[in-house]
């Protein structure tokens, strides 16, 4: 037997059928607030939004650097041959190019051997050298043989970063 509530009908009133009766009335409820909140509501019309505030993006080349790097460079030759390098170019060791963990894609540097006193320029198509903290740079078979290194392993090095205006003209 369903339990019974008393009513102010005098008929008792099971909790099911007093549910349904408060389920509706949260219906009923719902709609009655969301009414009113919509008649309450400013017939005014709102003022347009400004737009965002947006700051151009700097799409200029980074300033030239002038400061002179020492260290270690070491060069990699034909185990890599025809692999992509970071920027995408396939690595020709016979080419003038070298990696570098900092210095942007394109940038020429002119690089002197500390052992030798040769000096070559050189063009960023690569990152590295990795592993060593002191390693400035990974040079091309060719820029290691005219710098007189190719021999060694690891040898110092001079790194001045050439102005864009001077890139065309030989070291």
């Amino acid at each position: 037997m369903a339990a019974t509530m008393g009513s102010l009908s005098g008929r008792p009133v099971s909790h099911a059928r007093l549910r349904r009766a408060l389920d509706g009335a949260g219906v009923a409820l719902g709609v009655h607030v969301l009414a009113g909140l919509v008649g309450c509501a400013h017939s005014e019309a709102r003022p347009p939004r400004e737009p965002a505030y947006e700051t151009a993006a700097e799409t200029r080349d980074p300033a030239p650097r002038a400061e002179a790097q020492v260290g270690y460079a070491t060069w990699y030759g034909d185990a890599l041959a025809g692999h992509h390098t970071a920027n995408g170019e396939r690595f020709d060791p016979t080419k003038m190019t070298a990696a570098s963990r900092t210095l942007p894609f394109d940038t020429w540097v002119d690089v002197t051997s500390l052992d030798t006193g040769r000096s070559v320029r050189v063009r960023i198509t690569d990152r590295g050298p990795f592993g060593h903290a002191d390693r400035i740079i990974d040079l091309s078979r060719e820029a290691a043989r005219r710098l007189g290194t190719a021999k060694m392993g690891v040898f110092r090095v001079k790194l001045v970063i050439v102005p864009a205006a001077a890139e065309t003209q030989a070291p």
